[in-house]
């Protein structure tokens, strides 16, 4: 019995392991354990595409590339204190395809300065890993 419940965990395990939605809400969580470390550059390669197409919207426009894109993380959030703790609540993860995801959800930032909105994120399988590719913050 025990040997057979084995089987059924390790298989579960290899299909969450492989499954979208899995990898992408733990790509996430990755993202908020890099940002309550106070380490921009891990919440960015975390997730992002490393990329000059990647595109970020925010309250003063596009930002374009995954450079310029950091760099105004930095500019905001200075340091540790003013990155604060940040949260994710996910509210949809849909797949648009096979390798195609958008996701919506909302963030909290509680530190210095509080912080919350909402975000969507279009999500791309490229070259075996789930990178966003363009992503949409309002507060």
């Amino acid at each position: 019995m025990s040997k057979l419940l084995l089987t059924i965990v390790l298989l579960i395990g290899l299909r969450n392991a492989s499954d979208p939605e899995e990898i992408i809400k733990g790509k996430l969580q990755q993202q908020v354990e890099c940002w309550n470390k106070g380490d921009i550059t891990c919440y960015m390669k975390a997730a992002y595409w490393q990329s000059d197409s990647l595109k970020f919207v925010g309250a003063t426009g596009i930002t374009y590339g995954f450079e310029r894109t950091l760099q105004r993380y930095k500019v905001g959030y200075p340091s540790q204190k003013e990155m604060g703790t940040l949260s994710f609540e996910i509210k949809s993860v849909e797949m648009i395809g096979m390798d195609a995801c958008f996701v919506i959800g909302h963030y909290l930032i509680d530190g210095k300065q509080k912080d919350s909105g909402h975000f969507s994120q279009l999500w791309k399988k490229i070259d075996e890993d789930w990178v966003i590719i363009a992503d949409h913050s309002s507060n």
